[in-house]
């Protein structure tokens, strides 16, 4: 069901909410490129904190989601979304004048719980507006156009580097920010009404939490989600560090990048078919399963080789993601079947939760990433297992109906 009087078309409707979301992508990718040279003037002490530039931005925005989802309820969608993107900017001007890597970790930090503001209010706009399968329809057109920002996102980062200064790249950022926040101020309008809104309360948090964690499927799916983002965040971070350092790849990084970015797109719009065929526990079960055989089969191969030929690399990484990108949605989907009824609030503890997961996960495992692959096949292996486990217990138990 929508809204009448729409002020514009789908089709803008569909780039604008697209654009408020590739901010956050905007902010990761193209900052992968320049980490080393960060790292440099930042006096980092090992290459391995630089990747601490990716993952913090996550901790950020999984700890956002908590402040600005029942903010928008309370104050509309549209402030939440100004406020966020204002803290984007100042966080963006302490990380261009950061001196140290714990003050640039501060900034990424800040720059994510702003960032979390459009990214989560973005969902909650389009289910103002749309519901059933008119959502999912507007979502997936979202996401068709929010997956071409990790492919350009690296290449543009490295077109700056090659000109001007790392900083410039932070500026460019600001640049989006402010250009999309005018698209959406004169654009959008508001899909919250003042009877409609909630006031703010921390009870209603405490209370969100307790009744989320209440339900073992919910649980068991999130802790899944963290498992796997926390193995795909030790890819993200430490891409350059293998791309760049490791194989001496410094100009084919922004394309490799681009290239494993599409290959989840092609698993996401095969989901969108396959769902609908064989399910959603079907379909993650069987993606687990192959998430870690290619880990293990990757390990029982190369366990003594410590960097591969590049395209057998590149061959076990895509495959990777393939599985990969049937997982993301469909987790996420799984776990908040049971709490439909409180999905704003639910939505931000999950995420909360797998994303206090996946960056320790990350982090640690991202340390050992420095002179060779091995890491990067270990840590999908044993998140795939431990997922794996929790599956079956959820099965055992008569978790998933």
């Amino acid at each position: 069901m929508q809204f009448t009087k729409t002020k514009i078309s789908q089709f803008e409707f569909v780039a604008l909410m697209a654009a408020l979301m590739s901010v956050t992508a905007i902010s990761i990718d193209a900052l992968l490129p320049a980490l080393d040279v960060i790292g440099k003037d930042i006096n980092t002490q090992n290459a391995a904190d630089n990747q601490l530039l990716i993952t913090m931005i996550f901790l950020g925005l999984g700890v956002g989601p908590l402040l600005f989802g029942p903010l928008s309820d309370a104050l509309g969608r549209k402030p939440s979304v100004y406020i966020g993107l204002v803290l984007f900017t100042i966080a963006s001007f302490m990380c261009v004048n950061a001196q140290s890597l714990e003050l640039m970790i501060a900034g990424r930090i800040l720059q994510g719980i702003g960032l979390a503001a459009p990214r989560t209010i973005v969902v909650a706009i389009i289910r103002d507006l749309y519901e059933g399968d008119y959502m999912a329809r507007i979502m997936s057109f979202v996401t068709v156009v929010f997956l071409l920002v990790p492919i350009i996102a690296p290449a543009s980062g490295q077109l700056i580097l090659d000109r001007y200064e790392w900083e410039v790249i932070f500026y460019v950022q600001i640049v989006i920010s402010a250009i999309i926040a005018l698209w959406f101020a004169l654009r959008q309008r508001e899909t919250l009404l003042p009877p409609k809104r909630i006031p703010l309360s921390a009870t209603r948090i405490l209370d969100g939490f307790k009744e989320t964690l209440g339900y073992k499927k919910t649980l068991g799916f999130t802790l899944i989600s963290g498992f796997v983002v926390g193995s795909f965040l030790v890819y993200l971070s430490a891409s350059q560090q293998i791309f760049q350092n490791q194989y001496g790849l410094e100009d084919e990084f922004p394309y490799i990048f681009a290239g494993l970015a599409i290959t989840i797109g092609i698993s996401i719009f095969l989901n969108a078919t396959f769902v609908v065929r064989f399910g959603m526990e079907k379909l993650v079960t069987a993606s687990l399963l192959g998430f870690f055989g290619v880990s293990l089969v990757y390990l029982l191969l190369f366990y003594g080789t410590p960097q591969p030929n590049i395209f057998i690399l590149l061959g076990f990484i895509s495959l990777q993601f393939f599985f990969i990108g049937f997982l993301f949605g469909n987790i996420r989907a799984l776990a908040m079947e049971p709490v439909g009824h409180i999905a704003g609030i639910a939505a931000a503890i999950t995420g909360l939760i797998s994303t206090l997961m996946a960056v320790p996960i990350s982090t640690f495992i991202g340390r050992f990433v420095v002179n060779s692959t091995l890491p990067l096949f270990i840590g999908f292996s044993i998140c795939g297992a431990l997922s794996l486990l929790i599956l079956l217990y959820l099965k055992k138990n008569h978790h998933l109906k």
